[in-house]
């Protein structure tokens, strides 16, 4: 059990089938872009420009529900399952109410898109599918709930499964929605909006079903025994959560900002940016796979007051985090240009794209350390810190050496996009030391608490 090669197994075992999971919901945007584009340009703009507003707002209350899955392992670990059907229950009130704001927030996002001076028919695209996804907004907090029962008893491969029937689900929704078949209205890229929610709610249902009649979740009944609201136990998943979502929300925000800053430098610098930034969004899934991995292990232990274990599990994972970094680093830096040209032919566009993708090599490294610590720091249930590093990394270094780089002439001639990258770098490798160092105080703590 405290042998080095069964923790690395373990955590492989427990990562695989979460970046699995990852791939196919990255896959459905991949093909609501792709159906979408096969209508028209305004239409796979309208999904992004779509996209934009609703990935933010459901990560940011779903980041909330992301400090529960450590709190199910560590009652796991201590043999307490009993406890874990009401922590589960008070989650999906939480979730309740988070989904009512989201679609409140979503509904109102017209106001948003009326200031992105957008032409008419790609506002109207856009409107209609933030209108659609909105009401996909409960089902999609409800399986972030129900995936946390699975994945906190060491069980990732169930998300995985019903990640690929989502993903099943999607392709033919997009058909019938996008160009109207059945009976049905032919809506455009906002045919992607109805498909979507559609997709969250038979992933929820499936895993309702899965969960419920399953035989190896059966004798749990999940779903009997309700109680009221438990205040005490909703004060605590946001005292955890909430930090964890605004750090999130805080590093999603900064690239879409960096974006925005860098359009008026022109179409083949956001080009050539976006395609960087994509392919790090990729291989961003490993490291963070491993987190999860980490996340769960680490709360097991922790469950069973063996702090020294539950260290080791830590170090492996950043280490097997660093690893893997090496790897897609070599990766970039041998492929880029063949990489870059799955993205786009414009020579231009690619010459750029190759010269930030050097920079998105080195990025890989700090940023597999600075993921995997958070997600350790979420197993030792340790999060406030979280959230202020990620804001004085992210925004108080990072955005101020891109700035700097990026758009004036204070320390260097300004380097456009390539500046933003550095400055990204930067951010990412503070937000690496300071996390370690933070794992570091609060390892010493619990093993200090239970000697």
């Amino acid at each position: 059990m405290h042998n080095p090669g069964f923790q690395v197994k373990k955590l492989v075992q427990l990562a695989l089938p979460v970046l699995l999971a990852q791939v196919a919901q990255t896959m459905m945007g991949f093909i609501d872009t792709v159906m979408a584009g096969q209508v028209g340009a305004v239409d796979m703009a309208a999904v992004a420009v779509g996209a934009s507003l609703w990935l933010p707002t459901i990560l940011l209350f779903s980041g909330i529900i992301w400090a529960v899955p450590p709190l199910v392992s560590h009652l796991h670990g201590a043999n307490e399952t009993d406890k874990v059907r009401p922590l589960v229950h008070q989650t999906a009130y939480l979730a309740a109410g988070c989904a009512l704001i989201a679609m409140l927030l979503l509904a109102q996002a017209n106001l948003v898109l009326e200031r992105m001076d957008l032409e008419p028919e790609l506002q109207h695209l856009a409107t209609g599918y933030l209108n659609a996804v909105l009401w996909g907004a409960p089902a999609f907090l409800l399986f972030q709930v129900l995936r946390v029962f699975p994945e906190g008893l060491s069980h990732t491969f169930t998300s995985m499964v019903i990640s690929f029937v989502g993903l099943a689900i999607n392709i033919p929704a997009n058909y019938i929605f996008i160009n109207g078949h059945f009976g049905m209205p032919a809506m455009g890229g906002a045919g992607c909006g109805v498909a979507t929610a559609l997709v969250f709610w038979g992933m929820s249902l499936c895993m309702i079903v899965y969960l419920k009649w399953g035989k190896r979740f059966r004798d749990y009944q999940l779903f009997s025994q309700f109680k009221a609201i438990d205040w005490t136990v909703q004060k605590r998943i946001w005292g955890l959560g909430l930090p964890v979502a605004l750090a999130v929300f805080f590093e999603v925000t900064l690239f879409a900002f960096v974006a925005v800053m860098i359009a008026p430098l022109g179409s083949i610098v956001v080009a050539g940016h976006q395609v960087a930034a994509n392919f790090s969004s990729i291989i961003f899934m490993l490291p963070l796979s491993i987190g999860v991995a980490a996340t769960i292990r680490i709360g097991y232990y922790l469950g069973r007051e063996q702090p020294e274990t539950a260290r080791m599990v830590a170090r492996l994972a950043i280490w097997l985090g660093v690893a893997v970094a090496l790897a897609t680093a070599v990766l970039t830096l041998v492929a880029r240009g063949p990489i870059a040209q799955m993205y786009t032919d414009d020579t231009q566009v690619l010459a750029l794209a190759v010269q930030l993708m050097l920079l998105c090599a080195v990025y890989q490294i700090s940023d597999a350390i600075q993921v995997v610590s958070t997600a350790c720091l979420r197993g030792y249930k340790d999060t406030v810190m979280i959230l202020w590093i990620a804001l004085f990394s992210y925004w108080g270094i990072g955005m101020t050496v891109g700035y700097v780089l990026g758009l004036t002439d204070l320390a260097v001639p300004r380097m456009g996009a390539a500046g933003f990258w550095i400055g990204f770098i930067s951010g990412l490798s503070t937000a690496a030391v300071l996390l370690n160092w933070r794992l570091r105080i609060v390892q010493k703590r619990h093993e200090t608490a239970m000697a």
